[in-house]
């Protein structure tokens, strides 16, 4: 399966599916299984008390029951008792708590990480496909989702199942059958009710679901697109386009909010139903003499105790019901395959020259709609070849397939002889060096979104990258200086000064092999003829590949590719080409006509 599937809403996943989800989690608790097990022993002490309570109650009501004038020394010490229960229900529910802490965020933040790494593996058809607020959207609520299900199963399920069970044997060892047959009863309607109910209410919180994902999304579209919303006035198209979604998303809160108050009014019948019938049953009982007044108590606290957790219950399965939805779209996400995987065996690439080769490469983004078409060149060790055409003619696609974003339908592409399929991806682009055509920086400092291309470096590596891409007069002029936080995408920067980021971003990588994608395209006159020294001084003794559309920046290339419809239809020095009067002449005329005409 590739990665770059469409994300649906599939229907409410099955229990099967459902098993299979949590158990594929279920690592992510293996480092803390010694205090899960700490918080289930805290969790089996605290119902032993709690049931504890209600049979001391009886005692202590039978204790009362006495003729007038008889000591009370044995009911002071079944109170002291009675209070040292309490305490000890309160303390071991409250270890338990706090001993499952660490176990339930620690799995958060692993299953959080491990989607984030995940997303990073997945290939750029994938991240050029996705909808950043929809998977945003869904790492949250995939996050609460393993949450909420530790959540109820260590405070709600699991507490309740091990009170049912102590209640259960309690009814059955001291009173009538017909106690433990209502009891059964009821919570076997009350659970079928609740799980019918829920289930026909689903698809009520999976378009809740949606809605609200594609909501976020284009509320997140739109501010990321400030300035073309701003450009073409669209300021209520984009608010109107949000509320429409909106407005769904409402309809389908308010039927899951009006069955839900359906649902509970139901449940709640059922257990006043339930309750009544036992206590009529009890009432009888101490008519008849079979049973003391403190028999009436323990039953109705044992019952009380029974019940209350159960109507919370109702609340536990839905959410439970819904986290399953949620972690089931996080689980599908986790097992995308990545569409560009290191092979078995693979090595690190080895650079000995750095010589770049394609070789009968042909590639498509779609069977009907080829973008290179059996393309062959070679990028000699430290010489610098220029790729110029039309847009559209494919010269970007070179640089994500020698980065290996994709793989070559047909054909390869190696360095020193090594096809990068064969090396890891790691070593690949650790080699290999961009400067951008359109740079996208971090939401944080200059000096952090310069430092990125070597994290390691320090401070005065950082500076120098930075004079010799000429910015470092306009950071220090900045009243933060290198501390200037950039803003979303880069937004507070002009073009030119995000290029020249990328530009600095390169010397400090320091790679053997370069990547000028447009690297000047945003800048002035003045700035490109600096920049233009500065590329040729980074460029030396490296094997560069430029991709131009302003050809003054590439005529003192070693070699220029002239691609027209994904084919290379003219190559040469910059003379060569022009003696030609080809395809390369006609562009050089037109440029050299629109920069007279400026």
């Amino acid at each position: 399966m590739h990665d770059y599937a469409p994300t649906s809403d599939s229907p409410k996943p099955g229990w099967t599916r459902n098993w299979n989800n949590v158990r594929e989690l279920l690592p992510l608790l293996w480092d803390y299984r010694g205090r899960a097990g700490i918080a289930l022993g805290a969790l089996l002490l605290s119902k032993l008390a709690n049931v504890g309570v209600p049979l001391v109650l009886k005692d202590i009501v039978d204790a009362m029951d006495l003729p007038q004038g008889e000591v009370l020394t044995l009911p002071l010490l079944l109170l002291l008792v009675y209070g040292a229960l309490r305490l000890a229900s309160s303390f071991f529910n409250e270890l338990r708590d706090a001993v499952f802490a660490r176990v339930r965020y620690r799995a958060m933040r692993r299953m959080s990480e491990r989607v984030l790494r995940h997303l990073h593996s997945l290939s750029l058809r994938y991240h050029l496909e996705r909808k950043t607020g929809a998977i945003t959207r869904d790492l949250e609520r995939g996050a609460r989702s393993l949450s909420s299900i530790l959540n109820y199963m260590v405070f709600n399920i699991l507490p309740t199942a091990v009170e049912f069970v102590l209640v259960a044997a309690i009814l059955f060892s001291q009173y009538s059958s017909h106690f433990a047959f209502i009891t059964f009863i009821t919570v076997a309607v009350y659970v079928a009710f609740t799980v019918l109910v829920t289930n026909w209410r689903t698809h009520y919180r999976q378009s809740m679901n949606r809605l609200d994902s594609q909501a976020n999304t284009q509320a997140v579209d739109s501010l990321v697109n400030y300035e073309t919303v701003k450009y073409f006035g669209n300021e209520a198209l984009e608010a109107h386009r949000y509320d429409g979604t909106l407005a769904q998303w409402e309809d389908y809160a308010v039927k899951s909010q009006t069955s839900m108050s359906a649902l509970n009014f139901g449940q709640g019948a059922i257990i006043a139903v339930g309750v009544t019938f036992i206590m009529i049953a009890a009432a009888r009982g101490v008519v008849a003499g079979e049973m003391s007044l403190g028999d009436l108590v323990l039953v109705n606290a044992l019952m009380l105790q029974l019940f209350l957790p159960l109507n919370f219950l109702g609340i536990v399965y839905r959410q439970i019901t819904y986290a399953l939805v949620d972690m089931d779209r996080i689980v599908k996400l986790l097992n995308r395959e990545p569409e560009i995987r290191d092979i078995a065996g693979a090595k690190p690439l080895e650079i000995s020259e750095g010589r770049v080769r394609f070789e009968n490469v042909s590639f498509h983004y779609q069977a009907d709609r080829p973008i290179l078409r059996d393309i062959s060149f070679e990028v000699p060790p430290g010489k610098k070849v220029a790729v110029v055409g039309h847009s559209g003619a494919g010269k970007s696609t070179l640089a994500r397939l020698l980065f290996r974003f994709y793989e070559t339908t047909q054909g390869r592409v190696t360095i020193d002889g090594q096809a990068l399929r064969d090396v890891t991806q790691e070593s690949l682009r650790a080699a290999v060096g961009i400067v951008p055509q359109d740079t996208v920086l971090f939401n944080d400092t200059l000096y952090y979104n310069l430092s990125y291309a070597r994290p390691g470096a320090d401070r005065d590596e950082v500076v120098r990258a930075a004079q010799l891409a000429h910015i470092h007069d306009f950071i220090v002029s900045l009243p933060q200086g290198y501390d200037t936080v950039v803003g979303e995408r880069g937004l507070k920067l002009s073009g030119g000064e995000k290029q020249r980021v990328a530009i600095a971003r390169a010397i400090l990588k320091g790679p053997r092999i370069l990547v000028f994608d447009e690297a000047t395209s945003s800048l002035d006159s003045k700035t490109e003829q600096a920049i233009q020294e500065t590329l040729r001084e980074v460029a030396t003794r490296h094997t560069t590949l430029v991709i131009a559309h302003r050809l003054s920046t590439i005529v003192d290339a070693d070699r220029i590719l002239v691609m027209d419809q994904g084919r290379i239809v003219e190559q040469g020095s910059h003379r060569e080409l022009l003696a030609q009067g080809a395809i390369y002449a006609q562009l050089w005329a037109m440029q050299l006509e629109e920069r007279d005409a400026q």
